[in-house]
């Protein structure tokens, strides 16, 4: 009904972990059954974006599988038979109120201030009053009996629980009009017949348990064992905003975040682990991982704090010799993209340079994209300054560029921000009346035709001896 967002990307990633924990399979299924709901491509979409996240599920609808289809809008025949024999067992029964009666219920229910429920009352037909219905062509729902007196049964994580649903709920829905099941009966009948051992999904699912392990019971099957995640929630504790799309994994990738960052972050202000420790790896994530360690608190997701986890493991990827080339790939592509229709010349684009100023830049940016921000337009674009518009700023160009190009020259490879620093300042008092100020104000200029951005030291240590004196050379020429 919907593409992936944070809260069911946590949901993917604690099964994920759990299911490789414990050397078992992930299994991708999609739940079509609401048909009115389905979002055309959000399938596909949802299996890309745990491909994406590097969480791909071992059988899916995309990679097939023993346990095929795994659309449960391919299963239907599977979803008639369980009714059938359910009905045979009576512990279904057939239902022909219309819309219309159900909706008074509803209605009557909320003027009383109660919780809608549907009152059973096709549970008291008779086998001739069901026949004699079905013989005059009415509509009708299979609906589940709910039986008194339910089992507890121990949730992975909030424990022994029991909830005693034929006293608040009314029989539920388990095959529609259309043919379609709902959720209650496809999702027992699927794990059953995927041989699924574990379940681990939201809280608001905690309710409904006793009642599927009620259809568990009148199958005569082994229900799994299920494990219910608390909410994940904004740092406020509201709702994950869907508007414009805030969560939804498509934005994160699109904004440059990497999936790790979205992984370490979303399992950092939860629990299942250890201690909070900023920058797991998913292989870190699987082996701290311990199902008992969850605790029922709502997880509560700060994603200012994003660009900082993004940070670290993209310093880990400019590390990473392997990684580091497809970062360099991806920076050539941005800057023909930001940059392609000012002259760039072919030499910025040289993979020796881009890996330099990835190297020089590791842990100063959050995101790859940050590198061609205005504020390191000067890596990507020579500036053209002429000798005229320096002189405004001091006389003594020449000497000021000379001076430079002496300091570059010298042990250049050695240079450090702080080391180029003291440099500088030394050079400044070989000037005659030049401050400190405008001979910074003259490099910036000469360096990246702009009056802010980083400090001088920082532009000539990423662009390089051999750059900076060139392009002084260029302004005094000019």
């Amino acid at each position: 009904t919907g593409f992936l967002h944070l809260g069911g990307l946590r949901t993917a990633l604690y099964n994920y972990i759990f299911a490789k924990k414990h050397r078992g399979t992930f299994i991708l299924r999609v739940e079509d059954t609401d048909q009115n709901r389905v979002v055309p491509g959000a399938a596909e979409g949802i299996e890309d974006m745990l491909d994406w996240a590097g969480i791909p599920p071992d059988e899916s609808p995309g990679r097939g599988g023993p346990a095929g289809p795994y659309v449960q809008s391919l299963r239907l025949e599977l979803y008639g038979q369980a009714s059938a024999a359910l009905l045979a067992s009576g512990a279904a029964y057939r239902c022909f109120c219309s819309p219309q009666r159900l909706e008074l219920l509803r209605r009557d229910a909320l003027r009383s201030q109660q919780t809608p429920r549907y009152d059973n009352r096709c549970r008291h037909l008779t086998p001739t009053e069901v026949a004699q219905k079905l013989s005059q062509g009415l509509d009708c729902v299979i609906r589940f009996r709910l039986e008194k007196g339910v089992e507890p049964f121990q949730d992975l994580v909030y424990g022994w629980n029991k909830h005693e649903v034929a006293e608040v709920e009314g029989d539920p829905v388990i095959l529609k009009g259309d043919g379609f099941p709902t959720y209650h009966l496809a999702n027992v009948v699927d794990d059953h017949y995927m041989g699924i051992t574990h379940v681990l999904r939201g809280t608001e699912w905690l309710a409904s348990t006793s009642k599927h392990l009620l259809l568990y019971k009148a199958f005569g099957w082994e229900p799994p064992q299920f494990g219910h995640l608390p909410l994940l929630l904004n740092k406020d504790g509201g709702k994950l905003s869907k508007r414009q799309g805030d969560i939804f994994l498509e934005r994160f990738a699109r904004d440059g975040f990497l999936p790790e960052a979205l992984l370490d972050i979303i399992t950092n202000c939860g629990s299942g682990f250890t201690e909070k420790q900023m920058g797991r790896t998913l292989e870190e994530l699987i082996s701290q991982f311990e199902v008992g360690r969850i605790t029922t608190h709502s997880a509560l997701l700060d994603l200012e704090a994003l660009p900082e986890f993004n940070r670290v493991h993209l310093s880990r990827h400019i590390e990473n010799q392997g990684l580091r080339q497809k970062l360099i790939r991806e920076l050539q592509g941005l800057v023909e993209l930001v940059y392609g229709d000012q002259q760039v010349d072919p030499d910025v684009l040289e993979n020796e340079y881009v890996e330099r100023v990835l190297l020089l830049r590791k842990g100063h940016i959050s995101l790859l994209k940050n590198l061609v921000s205005s504020d390191y337009s000067y890596l990507w674009v020579r500036p053209s300054v002429s000798q005229q518009q320096l002189q405004t700023i001091s006389a003594e160009v020449d000497e000021i560029g000379k001076l430079v190009i002496g300091l570059m020259t010298r042990q250049a490879a050695a240079f450090t921000v702080e080391e180029l620093n003291k440099g500088l300042r030394d050079l400044q008092k070989q000037t005659r009346d030049t401050k400190y100020s405008s001979m910074m104000q003259l490099l910036r200029l000469v360096l990246s035709g702009r009056q802010h951005g980083p400090s001088v030291a920082e532009m000539m240590v990423t662009l390089g001896a051999e750059e900076v004196c060139g392009r002084i050379h260029r302004a005094l020429s000019s």
